[in-house]
């Protein structure tokens, strides 16, 4: 029965996506159609509208001209009829007719006439049109588009973090060169994906997830040189049971943000130990410190893990502790290792990992316990063996910073 159910979600699945590509295609190509025929239309009304511009500017002068010309003869009728008037009238008005014909006669210049342009000197239009426009549409079209049976890229696997998803992925076409990678997920089936990552690695850490509900999350993948994205691969769930990790709200010298996973050292002149508002870090994961600011360090500075919370504390550099200072120091239950990681900068992740070492009986009473950590910053790591003398199942987290502007951000 599984087999069968996988068969025939398999077969769905193909005739979905062929369903889909078709619909894909067909909108795509009208959408292609109405925006050539747009584009051809409006190429088609500017070359008509520079037609009407050169016809009208050409032909102006030539009316100008032609009006000249017809006022010129017309006025040598008029002096023509009156020539003949004159010669034709009483023989006493005849001196003055003529006396007046010939005044009016030499006043008038009938031979500056504006001279006629030659055809060769006057505008004739035409249309250049190139053909090879044809032939190259016709070879863009027919590499226009593909049709992949599977896309290039596939998602490989969730990792639970703290009120997040480490989401990894691989190729599946080795002849696929990829030069970024896009991410998106949504919250449910009927909600649009969102974008949460845009790069060149194959993994990504999202944030701000849910405990206990499912994500959906796909991905896609531009080629090397290309501006086209590829098909998204099939769509995975994704969810974690690990709630996030949290600053803990009201010590006054720090400002969280709205989740808590930010904390902020202000102005205020108090200052202390800034915990986790539960022991929410277990062995075997990876707890992330983020620098998001930085302000002027101080030796006493701290970043780490504890097994408790204390207060009146005012560095992580104590017993049943391990932490970085801002210098890059390590300290262990409140001692200075040897091994110096170098200075936290902004932008800078600092990394835990602890792994559990039991020496002898362990229980409720307590017992000897070991676990062995690793410290992580600007590609150094420092590794040691933390002995309590306690078991831990969760260890809190914490930092201190003496002076204002440092935000740091857990994850």
């Amino acid at each position: 029965q599984q087999r069968l159910r996988g068969l025939h979600q398999a077969r769905e699945q193909i005739k979905d996506s062929a369903t889909s590509t078709r619909d894909v295609l067909e909108q795509h190509f009208s959408d292609l159609k109405g925006t050539l025929k747009k584009l051809l239309d409006e190429r088609l009304t500017s070359l008509l509208q520079e037609v009407d511009v050169i016809e009208q500017e050409s032909i102006k002068p030539l009316d100008e001209c032609q009006k000249l010309i017809e006022h010129g003869v017309s006025t040598a009728d008029d002096l023509l009829r009156e020539g003949e008037s004159a010669v034709d009238g009483d023989v006493g008005q005849q001196n003055e007719k003529l006396c007046n014909f010939t005044k009016k006669a030499l006043h008038i210049q009938l031979d500056s006439l504006p001279e006629v342009p030659s055809l060769v000197d006057v505008p004739c239009l035409s249309a250049q049109l190139d053909d090879c426009l044809l032939t190259i549409l016709k070879n863009q079209i027919f590499r226009h588009g593909t049709v992949a049976s599977r896309p290039p890229v596939q998602l490989e696997e969730f990792v639970e973090k703290p009120g997040g998803i480490l989401v990894r992925w691989c190729k599946v076409d080795e002849d696929f060169t990829a030069q970024d990678y896009r991410l998106q997920l949504r919250k449910s089936p009927g909600s649009p994906f969102e974008d949460v990552y845009v790069g060149s690695e194959p993994e990504f850490l999202v944030l701000h997830i849910d405990p206990h509900v499912d994500y959906q999350f796909r991905v896609c993948a531009r080629g090397d040189g290309r501006q086209e994205w590829s098909p998204w691969s099939v769509p995975q769930s994704g969810r974690t049971s690990l709630v996030p990790h949290e600053w803990t709200a009201g010590l006054e010298g720090y400002s969280l943000s709205s989740r808590r996973n930010i904390a902020l050292r202000n102005d205020s002149q108090s200052c202390g130990v800034l915990y986790s508002k539960a022991p929410t870090y277990f062995c075997g994961q990876t707890l992330t410190f983020r620098i998001e600011t930085v302000g002027q360090p101080d030796r006493r500075d701290s970043l780490g893990v504890c097994v408790e919370q204390r207060s009146g504390d005012e560095s992580l550099q104590r017993d049943k502790a391990v932490c970085i200072s801002t210098n890059g120091a390590v300290f262990v239950n409140g001692k200075e290792m040897t091994n110096q990681l170098p200075a936290v900068t902004s932008g800078s992740t600092v990394t835990f990992d602890m792994e559990v070492v039991q020496l002898g009986p362990c229980s409720n009473e307590g017992g000897n316990f070991k676990l062995r950590v690793t410290i992580s910053s600007n590609n150094r790591e420092v590794v040691f063996d933390w002995v309590l003398d306690q078991c831990c199942g969760s260890l809190y987290f914490g930092c201190s910073f003496s002076y204002p502007g440092w935000k740091v951000l857990v994850f």
